[in-house]
């Protein structure tokens, strides 16, 4: 309760998964919430990302699952047990929309559309009594300690009881994540890690040939590995996309996070690609030393080992015309083919973002230490994961969280408002 026993105010800032998931959980606590967002409608990038079917979370077991966080498991994983994939599809079930699990192992709504959740979701989170502020910019906080806005009526200064910030990361930015929180928060004393592209492409630096032939194309059923700055082997079996200037695809986003970390420390990283993974080497290298006649070497490929397309296009690249015509050569770069990935395409460019707030700054109901009654959610907090539904399961989880935190904070100290604390 607020003074006077009111209601205590909470603004939520950040209109995705994040924040709706910590207003809606304010709000079933009693609390006056005002939601706060610089775009003009909630959610865009999480409608953005549904339209070519909306992966809500993952069906593996809760232990791989959490391990898909990687160097940040330990940090979420309390988080996540405590609202993790079973609970989430159970949630998008109270809003009405049922969920399946596709032969991937990856959870979406029956009908494969985020628009749906999200008007179910809006709806509800209107009648538990949330309001929606759109056009308002977050810039930080004024003298008094209200949070300022950049707003369609201009500037606004908004007084409450505890903050949620749910601001999304760097990446996408016209979809409003464009990271210009880290310097708010940075010149508040909280550490930030640097906002760095996550399941992002990588610039190789093709021939004008191959640009114009297979840019757009995919390369498909291959095995793929490298070495780690710390000295990991990473491998991963899949299908990647040849770009107009490099690599992209869901085998490429599994392995960005490795990638990019190679890069930053060595320069460029090489990228092993076996193109025939279900032939071992001595059958490749017979198959190709066979007697070809008048057939083309591109005939013989196709004929002895179904190296065709995109895969036969990327061999001839890096082999060079004189590989090409050498059968020993081409079967052992068939097997081991190395791909120099220079560095990775533009945070505005990936799918999410590394980086953010360290949980260190944190307790454990998501409150930053240095500023009491102000709490963190989603992809603005120090974590990465792959695409595949994880991304979207820890940032409901974290919001959930950072809202339940609020709750506590504000039951702990009778729920008065920040001003009579100072």
């Amino acid at each position: 309760m607020g003074p006077s026993g009111a209601p205590a105010r909470v603004a939520v800032v950040g209109a995705g998964p994040a924040g709706l998931m910590a207003a809606e959980t304010l709000a079933a606590g009693g609390c006056r919430v005002d939601i706060y967002d610089a775009m003009p409608s909630a959610g865009r990038k999480f409608l953005l990302a549904g339209k070519g079917g909306m992966n809500i979370t993952h069906s593996e077991p809760l232990e791989r699952f959490l391990a898909r966080y990687g160097p940040r498991a330990g940090a979420l994983d309390a988080i996540v047990r405590g609202f993790g994939p079973q609970a989430l599809r159970d949630w998008v079930g109270g809003l009405g929309i049922g969920t399946f699990v596709g032969s991937s192992g990856r959870v979406f709504p029956t009908d494969m559309k985020a628009a749906p959740l999200m008007r179910a979701w809006l709806h509800r989170l209107r009648a538990a009594g949330a309001a929606l502020h759109m056009r308002h910019r977050w810039l930080g906080w004024d003298d008094a300690g209200g949070l300022r806005f950049d707003a369609p009526g201009g500037p606004l200064a908004v007084a409450a009881d505890a903050a949620v910030l749910a601001l999304g990361g760097g990446s996408w930015p016209r979809l409003g994540s464009d990271g210009a929180w880290a310097a708010v928060l940075g010149a508040r004393g909280v550490r930030v890690a640097p906002l760095a592209p996550s399941n992002c492409g990588f610039d190789v630096g093709w021939s004008e040939h191959l640009r114009q032939r297979c840019a757009g194309q995919p390369v498909r059923s291959v095995h793929a590995s490298f070495v780690g700055a710390d000295g990991r082997q990473w491998r991963r079996a899949g299908e990647f996309v040849l770009t107009d200037g490099g690599v992209e695809g869901t085998l490429i986003y599994a392995l960005s996070a490795g990638l990019r970390d190679a890069i930053a420390a060595h320069g460029q990283v090489t990228l092993w690609l076996d193109l025939a993974p279900g032939l071992g080497p001595e059958r490749v290298a017979a198959e190709l030393t066979r007697p070809r006649g008048t057939r083309s070497m591109s005939s013989h490929l196709r004929s002895r080992v179904r190296i065709d397309g995109a895969k036969a296009a990327l061999l001839r690249e890096v082999v060079g015309a004189q590989g090409w015509g050498d059968p020993l050569r081409l079967a052992a770069a068939i097997k081991r083919l190395p791909i120099v990935l220079r560095a990775p395409r533009p945070l505005a460019e990936a799918i999410s973002s590394a980086g953010g707030v360290d949980f260190a700054e944190l307790d454990d109901g998501l409150m930053l230490r240095r500023m009491p009654g102000v709490f963190c959610a989603g992809e603005m907090l120090d974590w990465e994961a792959p695409t595949g539904g994880y991304l979207l399961t820890a940032c409901f989880a974290t919001g959930r969280r950072a809202g339940a935190g609020a709750l506590a904070w504000l039951a702990a100290r009778g729920g008065k408002p920040e001003a009579e604390k100072a």
